[in-house]
């Protein structure tokens, strides 16, 4: 499916307009979790998932049978600033990775059922560096948005969107300085581990960039200091919106593009779990900001979408506990 947008205001338009889960799947899976065979509520929050994912797909009795793991991967040019402890080329040559599957998402992937694609967004012309210009035109952050969107299949039932394109923790560090305010050094963390340096040259340069720039429109955020990969995740979160396909969201950076979709109209990630708690800090302060509450957390920082990945079997185990165990009559069970 194209696209439905060629401008940014149209993007925000297509997101003002997305509709909201069946509420009458919740009520029928409400219905149906309380007659299950388990004193109530002893699925604790599995419950809540499986009702929550049976009121976006529409049915009271879901099942997942096409996930879909989508990597965006795109270069950054504020990288020239010494802002990660890997050179650009990496990005390069992790595509080539995931894609003869040797990556941690493709393994995780794999394990729990999921196709996996690789979209790559221009890696040989890296974004301008946001000290210095607005990091994409309207133009090329529309173009991402839509990559993203197109990437999504809309058979899918479950999406993770992941990302790999070094230098994109400052990015996100400062798009969520702009989105939900706070100083740079609240949103810096050390990425893919850099020293002591690195970490103040990285909190320099995402205060200068919010100084450089009018952020006050959340699009705006996205475009002056995003990155390719973040607004494709942002598309495809959109998309799935669209399509009713629930989304599990990975760390900090994809926290980060979802956030720019939640400031833009509220409750545009009403279709949308946090997987996990990364191990960048400021991934905690990004989540309590949306009122999210992460499944997972293991100390994982690796991106790739990796960590929601791995939430994805948490999630597949709530949906067939809700939709394949027997109720209090089936069984023959007496429930009081």
């Amino acid at each position: 499916m194209t696209a439905p947008f060629a401008t940014l205001e149209e993007f925000r338009h297509v997101l003002s307009q997305a509709d909201g889960p069946d509420m009458g799947a919740i009520a029928g899976a409400r219905d149906r979790n309380a007659q299950l065979t388990k004193p109530p509520a002893a699925l604790g929050r599995l419950e809540e998932l499986a009702i929550w994912y049976a009121g976006w797909r529409g049915t009271d009795r879901p099942e997942i049978a096409n996930p879909q793991v989508i990597v965006f991967a795109a270069n950054h040019g504020v990288c020239a600033q010494g802002v990660s402890a890997f050179p650009p080329e990496v990005t390069a040559q992790m595509v080539a990775n995931f894609q003869h599957g040797g990556a941690a998402v493709n393994q995780l992937a794999k394990t729990f059922g999921a196709r996996m694609d690789v979209h790559t967004l221009d890696l040989d012309l890296p974004t301008q560096d946001f000290t210095k210009a607005p990091a994409m035109s309207e133009a090329e952050v529309v173009l991402a948005l839509a990559t993203g969107w197109n990437a999504v299949d809309p058979a899918s039932d479950v999406l993770v969107a992941g990302e790999m394109g070094i230098g994109n923790t400052t990015s996100a560090a400062a798009i969520a300085a702009a989105l939900f305010g706070g100083a740079a050094e609240d949103w810096v963390g050390r990425g893919t581990g850099v020293d002591d340096e690195g970490l103040a040259r990285k909190t320099d340069v995402v205060a200068r960039g919010l100084a450089l720039h009018d952020t006050s429109d959340p699009l705006d955020a996205l475009r002056c200091l995003g990155g390719r990969e973040l607004a494709a995740m942002a598309g495809a979160i959109a998309a799935a919106r669209h399509h009713r396909i629930p989304v599990i969201l990975d760390g900090f950076i994809c926290t980060a593009a979802a956030a720019v979709l939640e400031k833009t109209a509220e409750g545009a990630l009403d279709h949308t779990v946090a997987g996990h708690l990364s191990d960048e800090l400021a991934h905690k302060r990004l989540l309590d900001a949306l009122e999210l509450e992460p499944l997972l957390a293991l100390r994982l920082r690796l991106g790739e979408g990796s960590g929601a990945a791995l939430a994805l079997g948490v999630l597949k185990g709530a949906v067939a506990c809700h939709s394949g165990m027997a109720t209090f009559a089936e069984a023959g069970v007496t429930d009081s």
